[in-house]
This record gives C-alpha cells, structure tokens and sequence, in this order.
C-alpha cells in the first residue's frame, strides 16, 4: 500500500490502512496476485495499471520510457521456505494474465541483474522476467532494468510458461 499511497502510509494508523486496502481490493484496479499452497499464501506480487503506483513517476531510474497506459509489477514477495521453487515464474505468469486481460499494451517491471547486484529486494531477478518473455526497455543504473512485456506483440500462454518454469 505504501506505493499507492506515499508517505502518509507510515502515518496513518494501520486500521486506516487496511481499510484503504481493502477499498482498493473492492473496487479496483486489483492490487496483485497471490501464490497459494493449499489454504496458505506463499507469495504476492502486485500488479496494477501503472498510474495506481505514482512512487514510480518520482524514481528517475524508473521513470516512464513512454506515454503507454502500460501495467506494473512493482512488487514481489515468496515465503522464504518456497523460494527456488518456481514461485515467482508463476506470478510473473499470472501477473502477465491478469493485464492481458485488463487490455494492458504492456506489463512493465523493475527487477535487478543478478549479474551486477546480488539483491533482489522485492522486485525479483532479470534472468526470470526474461524467461517468461520480458525484454530490457531501459537500464538508468547498472544494477536494475526496466523491462516490458509487450501484450499485442507476444502470444502468451500461460499453462507453457506454468509447465516451463516447473521443468526449469
């Protein structure tokens, strides 16, 4: 929630919080997917029209490539005891379906090269956004890119790529 609603995110109280949350789980645009193993959440990431995210915008290293009403995965997050598991691969996955279905013409991210910076912080690696078909549209800094899955220019299905990262 923190990127949606900036700084007074600290200083509300985490009542008031939740009930923002929630208001944004009703009526939209959806905050995120999450990864279930049974009745247990293992992981979340979020995934929403970019505008719901105005942090973004104030970041010059991710800072707009263009005017696109593109759609955001600003935010990842595994269980630690399921991570290297393909957790992730199926978020990205899911995070994909849900702006394709949102018309989105694109769904950027902002992970780190693991080749450069051994953190993922919160934001994932590369490496795994370009297996599920994310390309490098601008790198501000050595350690982090802005990559785009481009909607109308990539035939998406999403049980291969589920079917791929469990093979991986």
């Amino acid at each position: 929630m923190y990127g949606r609603i900036g700084s007074s995110y600290r200083k509300r109280p985490g009542e008031e919080n939740k009930a923002a949350f929630r208001q944004a789980v009703e009526h939209g645009p959806p905050p995120g997917v999450l990864a279930f193993d049974g009745d247990s959440a293992v992981g979340w990431c979020q995934v929403t029209p970019r505008n719901a995210v105005p942090w973004l915008d104030r970041l010059w290293q991710l800072k707009r490539v263009d005017d696109a009403p593109v759609w955001s995965l600003s935010c990842l997050y595994v269980r630690k005891a399921y991570r290297r598991q393909g957790v992730t691969s199926h978020l990205i996955a899911a995070a994909l379906e849900a702006a394709r279905r949102a018309n989105a013409p694109a769904l950027e991210a902002y992970p780190f090269d693991a080749d450069v910076s051994p953190s993922a912080s919160g934001s994932g690696y590369a490496s795994t956004f370009a297996r599920a078909g994310f390309r490098v549209v601008a790198r501000r800094v050595p350690a982090r890119v802005m990559i785009s899955s481009k909607m109308l220019m990539m035939a998406y299905d999403a049980p291969t790529l589920i079917d791929e990262a469990k093979a991986a």
